[in-house]
């Protein structure tokens, strides 16, 4: 394999003049021990180097561009795109899901586990990344009203291209499988049990991942895929595989919602004052189009719901700056009293 084979750009190798005798790899693997990478040589172990561990704040992800020396991580080069979410727990943290992708295809399955609510959020997500969307309807044997969630889909997601499919008999993997280019990155993104490596094994021509069928319970997934990983295609291309997320935390800002929800921008923009609230107002755009059945009142909920999670995201965001600066300060003023003393 080259560069170009794996993504290599023009300015990737701009940024490469930075780290003069290291040379490029691309994360596949992260593991406890280290990394597996993709160089010219084919794929190899790399540790991180000690004060990227302990002094970086950002450490390489899966689908990165690093530099090495003797397989040692020495840097990372600038991203293109960046898929994350907000990290479990209470404090408020980034968690990076991938990097450097071109397009994620957000799979889906027709079965009891289709959700265009969730939908809408994993789009959100999608757009803040940089990268391009592609929903995959998988199952779509098992949906006895196809027509019609295809059409949903399309309505909730205007623009954006939605393609059935039905993995285990290779039905519509002809037209994934074009956005499968030299140098292209397409990453897996969806719930457990959707069928993500079913569908990386139809995309691949070869069963690679590990599938296992859904409970007949609930139609959960058994999270058969464990960790993320990044692999190339002889033929062209490269597929992100990812475990399933239950959760899905909002790390994104207001114009990344505004592209999600363009048919309320639209709705909205009709409103008769300029700062409708679009509740009670007279002439309010939002409200005439739920009244008349042209806007989904679950829509509308759900983007009620995401505004007020970007806000409290960036309620949390500044006070996490404000405590940073302080204890910047706290530590500059102490700096600054040991130095007198010794004065």
């Amino acid at each position: 394999m080259n560069l170009q084979d794996l993504g290599w750009t023009e300015d990737l190798a701009q940024a490469l003049t930075r780290f003069a005798g290291l040379i490029p790899a691309r994360v596949a693997l992260e593991h406890r021990g280290g990394y597996e990478v993709y160089t010219t040589d084919g794929l190899h172990t790399a540790q991180l180097a000690g004060k990227l561990r302990h002094q970086s704040k950002v450490i390489p992800a899966v689908g990165d561009w690093v530099v090495l020396r003797d397989y040692v991580i020495q840097g990372i080069l600038p991203r293109t795109s960046t898929f994350s979410r907000q990290g479990a727990g209470e404090a408020t943290r980034e968690q990076i899901i991938c990097t450097n992708v071109n397009t994620v295809f957000l799979v889906n399955g027709l079965d009891r586990d289709f959700n265009l609510r969730r939908l809408e959020r994993y789009l959100l997500l999608t757009w803040e990344s940089g990268a391009n969307p592609v929903i995959v309807l998988n199952k779509a044997d098992q949906c006895p009203d196809l027509a019609d969630q295809v059409r949903a889909t399309e309505r909730m997601a205007m623009g954006v291209p939605v393609i059935p499919v039905i993995a285990t008999q290779q039905q519509g993997i002809d037209q994934l499988r074009s956005y499968l280019r030299v140098g292209q990155t397409v990453a897996l993104l969806g719930s457990s049990g959707v069928g993500k490596s079913t569908l990386t094994n139809a995309l691949l021509g070869y069963d690679r991942q590990i599938t296992q069928a859904v409970r007949a319970d609930d139609q959960r997934g058994r999270h058969t895929t464990t960790h993320r990983e990044l692999i190339w295609i002889e033929s062209g291309g490269l597929i992100m595989d990812t475990p399933g997320m239950r959760e899905l935390g909002v790390w994104a800002n207001e114009e990344s919602l505004q592209q999600t929800f363009g048919d309320l921008e639209t709705w909205a923009s009709t409103c008769r004052f300029r700062n409708c609230a679009h509740q009670t107002e007279p002439g309010c755009g939002i409200q005439a189009a739920l009244k008349h059945g042209r806007l989904d009142p679950g829509r509308w909920q759900s983007y009620q719901k995401l505004k007020q999670e970007l806000a409290y995201l960036a309620t949390k965001q500044d006070k996490q700056a404000q405590l940073a600066e302080k204890e910047r300060w706290k530590k500059l003023q102490k700096a600054q009293r040991s130095q007198n003393k010794r004065i």
